[in-house]
């Protein structure tokens, strides 16, 4: 997680964003409050985003638990070359996994795997032994893993990561704090104790989806940022955008607007960490 990266010229990169042919029974997580993200999001919607945002590229996340979604990705990944890395699904608890991450590892694009911890009824699978020897199977081929979950899982999170210290993880979505409720002690508490373990980075990214979808204003977000911010550092946190599941509160240019604003104070060097080179170094792009 150190590499030499003098010489080297970075432009901005979305670390978090999905792409979908819209199905009704796989994207049944789309609430009708969501709506507006019910149709197909593919790479010709986001490639002018990318452009007028001044972005180099993005990291494509799994949406779909299924190796068919690997496929999906792998075939735009092929065709559109600001997509600069994948963040696939495989079974983890499945005992023959390492196959699995031998195969992937021809492919250059894809960087790591996520499971949608988030919506598991055992809140502690991460700590279960067939999950955690998947997670150790990962190591051999340097492939990341991003821990998508909700603040009550949060506190099974430093028993996991321990069991792991060469391994790179990524807290997406600041672990998705209560923002709508102005809950933050017990996630502020549990956040510091992630981010003690020096192979645990953070995504700034879902904010507006935990926020009023209507209502939402940029200081609902500074006490959140704040907390990352001093638990993690700045070497530590990569921007996201979450597009297009941040379209149900807003559009792709004011999500990154929230974060640039809050850096905008910041030195010129951590902002384009923030903003490009913490990705570039954890997903190795």
């Amino acid at each position: 997680m150190s590499e030499n990266i003098e010489n080297e010229t970075y432009t901005g990169i979305d670390s978090h964003q999905h792409f979908w042919q819209y199905d009704s029974i796989r994207e049944s997580w789309i609430t009708d409050e969501m709506q507006v993200i019910r149709k197909d999001f593919l790479p010709a919607d986001l490639a002018p985003l990318i452009r007028e945002n001044q972005l180099q590229g993005c990291v494509v996340v799994q949406s779909d638990q299924s190796e068919l979604h690997n496929t999906f990705l792998l075939e735009l990944a092929a065709q559109n070359d600001f997509i600069k890395g994948i963040v696939g699904w495989v079974d983890l608890q499945n005992e023959n996994v390492s196959d699995r991450f031998e195969y992937y590892n021809q492919f250059n694009v894809i960087k790591g795997f996520r499971h949608v911890l988030q919506g598991e009824a055992n809140r502690a699978l991460m700590l279960k032994l067939a999950f955690m020897r998947g997670i150790d199977a990962l190591g051999k081929y340097d492939f990341t893993y991003d821990i998508l979950i909700y603040p009550d899982q949060m506190k099974y999170i430093p028993e996991f990561v321990a069991a792991f210290p060469q391994q790179k993880f990524v807290i997406d979505h600041l672990a998705k704090p209560y923002i709508k409720d102005r809950k933050i002690d017990e996630w502020q508490r549990d956040m510091y104790a992630i981010a003690k373990f020096d192979n645990v980075f953070c995504k700034v990214s879902g904010m507006v989806t935990e926020a009023d979808f209507k209502k939402w204003k940029q200081a609902d977000f500074t006490p959140y940022l704040d907390v990352v911010v001093n638990a993690f550092g700045i070497d530590r946190l990569m921007y996201g955008s979450d597009w297009p599941v941040c379209l149900v509160a807003g559009n792709y240019a004011t999500v990154l607007s929230i974060v640039k604003d809050y850096f905008s104070l910041y030195s010129e060097a951590d902002q384009q960490k923030v903003f490009g080179i913490n990705a570039s170094r954890f997903y190795k792009l």
